[in-house]
């Protein structure tokens, strides 16, 4: 069996207690004429009888705690907490060491690798042909935490390297800018790029805190040169929700909803297009693709409920998004549900327009 390892204390560092087996103890008792062979009083002891008698009484104590030892080993431990060791007199006039302890079993702390990461969409773009950062992807490991965002690319260039600030926002509203990181790219040439990761001063508990990202580009590199954008990027400007909505049916780099005026149209990658142009400038999507996949949007179902006198009023609106085959058929019971609650509700406590909006909001941003 392997060394059983003594402490007085009540573990070891670096070990954990995983069974604990028991109080055990070891005794040793010297001969009844010990205390005859020296002299009856102490005051006439020679230094020569005080070393015999204290060389004695450590041999007792390394022999109680081997009898500790064996004990502890019969009971399957490998270790002894809470040692304790006391010289006694017994009542034939003999002297005895008495060691004592707890018999438990350890073993060794494993070692605690802590992994976290969380990928956020990016939530403002340049609305011209350049790498466009769409998502960034923070990891954390053993405290360190690295950043990576993902780009499109549009021309298909050579993309060599991208120097951005990062403007991390947490759920406090509390912003962390992260100012002319470097990114490099091993692969080239397709349209995605997913940037080599970079070491980054946030801390590795915040990382799952963080809600928004914005990403400023300051200067890229291709095969042609260095450039730098002319303007500063576009916010975002629909709710995180409906961002991730959009970017599910529609592509990451989708930051618009499909519009048009007759004279212009504005595609899902957030460049307006001239009416008659078939295909957008800059992703080369479909207009004829996105008239027919424009899907339901909940905000401008929200922005007509605003304001209405009654819940009643609220859900002819609901309704007319129901006739259309708008709606999911996931949220349709529950938006119902909502309403004809709200009625209820209303016969008795008066306005509940707010509430029942609010509940409504919910459905779709939780």
């Amino acid at each position: 069996m392997a060394e059983i390892k003594l402490t007085t204390g009540n573990g070891f560092e670096g070990y954990e207690v995983v069974e604990y087996l028991g109080f055990v103890s070891g005794q040793i008792a010297l001969s009844s004429n010990f205390l005859k062979e020296l002299s009856s009083n102490l005051a006439e002891w020679t230094a020569q009888e005080s070393t015999a008698f204290t060389n004695k009484l450590e041999n007792a104590s390394e022999n109680a705690i081997e009898n500790l030892i064996q004990v502890a080993e019969n009971k399957g431990a490998n270790a002894i907490i809470g040692v304790a060791i006391n010289n006694m007199g017994f009542s034939n006039n003999s002297v005895g060491t008495v060691a004592t302890g707890t018999a438990v079993r350890i073993r060794k702390k494993q070692d605690i690798h802590k992994v976290i990461s969380s990928k956020i969409y990016v939530s403002n773009y340049y609305n011209m042909l350049m790498p466009r950062p769409v998502e960034v992807t923070l990891a954390g490991e053993d405290n360190v935490v690295k950043i990576a965002p993902t780009f499109y690319n549009y021309n298909q260039d050579e993309i060599r390297t991208v120097r951005c600030d990062i403007e991390l926002t947490n759920y406090y509203e509390e912003k962390l800018l992260l100012q002319g990181i470097d990114f490099v790219f091993e692969k080239n040439n397709v349209s995605r790029l997913q940037a080599e990761f970079v070491e980054c001063k946030l801390p590795m508990k915040d990382i799952q805190l963080i809600k928004d990202v914005k990403v400023y580009i300051q200067k890229y590199v291709t095969s042609k040169g260095v450039f730098a954008p002319d303007t500063d990027p576009i916010d975002v400007s629909m709710s995180g929700r409906s961002l991730i909505s959009l970017k599910e049916k529609r592509g990451k780099d989708a930051v618009e909803r499909y519009k048009s005026d007759g004279t212009t149209w504005l595609c899902n990658c957030g460049y307006i297009n001239a009416a008659g142009d078939e295909e957008c400038a800059i992703c080369g999507r479909k207009e004829e693709d996105l008239k027919v996949n424009i899907g339901f949007n909940y905000e401008e179902m929200c922005n007509q409920m605003k304001g209405l006198p009654n819940v009643s009023a609220m859900k002819d609106v609901l309704m007319g998004y129901i006739k259309q085959g708008a709606i999911d058929a996931k949220y349709r019971m529950e938006l119902l549900e909502i309403m004809e609650s709200g009625l209820q509700y209303e016969k008795t406590r008066g306005d509940m327009t707010g509430t029942v909006l609010d509940k409504v909001i919910k459905v779709f941003e939780n």
